[in-house]
């Protein structure tokens, strides 16, 4: 085993005043910081960080080969994102021959998160030890935005990717009484429509840049047609509570 560690920390939804005293720590004293992004981007992972990290630290930018230019199920997007996951798997690695390295995730890592991918190549190399520090997820900044709980007494949430099919969320969204709907950006529209068929369009929540000093809460029924990848929308629960409650 090499004598550093991989420490993957969870930064919470983007308020860094949510993030975990460990989180916190950990960043101020790290000598190697590494985190994801688009290419020609300043990743939003390193942009919450911003003014934390150790005047002495090293970063590695872990740019992205292809984000939304090809088909997620295309052979090359498979390919060129295994061959990316694969690279950095190797050079992390090394660099903790000596010294631990801290990976960045926004929200929680085991959430949704790029570093997933990494982490089950490096628990199965079994050359590095892996940590993996939990944080706030990003839907519960959101939820907590709109001022209203999210789920009362048996209701059932479900929490959708927006990028599945129409048949598919349309499915999800009618079974569930509370929604917790990720990945918006371009989808908003389509969500919208759902919504409006199933009868739930004015329980609906668009929250943008949940937590952070950009913070946008608006209803779904007032919102543009376009939003940023950073969006989501929460439907919320009715459902049993006491009669003073309602």
């Amino acid at each position: 085993m090499n004598r550093g560690k991989i420490i993957c920390v969870g930064l919470g939804p983007g308020d860094p005043e949510l993030m975990s005293v460990k989180a916190d720590r950990l960043l101020r004293n790290a000598r190697h910081v590494a985190f994801f992004r688009k290419r020609g981007h300043p990743g939003k992972a390193r942009q919450l960080v911003n003014g934390m990290l150790h005047a002495e630290v090293t970063e590695y930018p872990m740019e992205y080969p292809v984000t939304t230019e090809i088909p997620h199920d295309d052979p090359r997007y498979i390919a060129q994102l295994s061959d990316f996951y694969l690279g950095w798997q190797s050079r992390l690695t090394e660099l903790t021959r000596s010294e631990d390295v801290v990976v960045l995730c926004e929200g929680d890592p085991f959430f949704y998160g790029s570093f997933m991918h990494l982490y089950v190549r490096l628990r199965q190399a079994s050359v590095v030890l892996v940590e993996v520090l939990p944080g706030i997820p990003g839907m519960v900044g959101c939820w907590h935005a709109t001022g209203i709980p999210v789920t009362w007494g048996d209701d059932v949430m479900s929490v959708l990717p927006a990028t599945l099919p129409d048949a598919q969320l349309r499915q999800h969204m009618a079974r569930s009484d509370a929604l917790v709907i990720m990945k918006v950006g371009r989808h908003l529209g389509r969500i919208r429509g759902l919504l409006t068929e199933l009868g739930k369009l004015d329980q609906g929540w668009l929250v943008i840049n949940g937590t952070m000093a950009d913070q946008q809460v608006m209803p779904l029924r007032d919102a543009p047609e376009r939003c940023p990848y950073f969006a989501i929308v929460i439907v919320h629960g009715q459902g049993r509570r006491p009669a003073n409650d309602m």
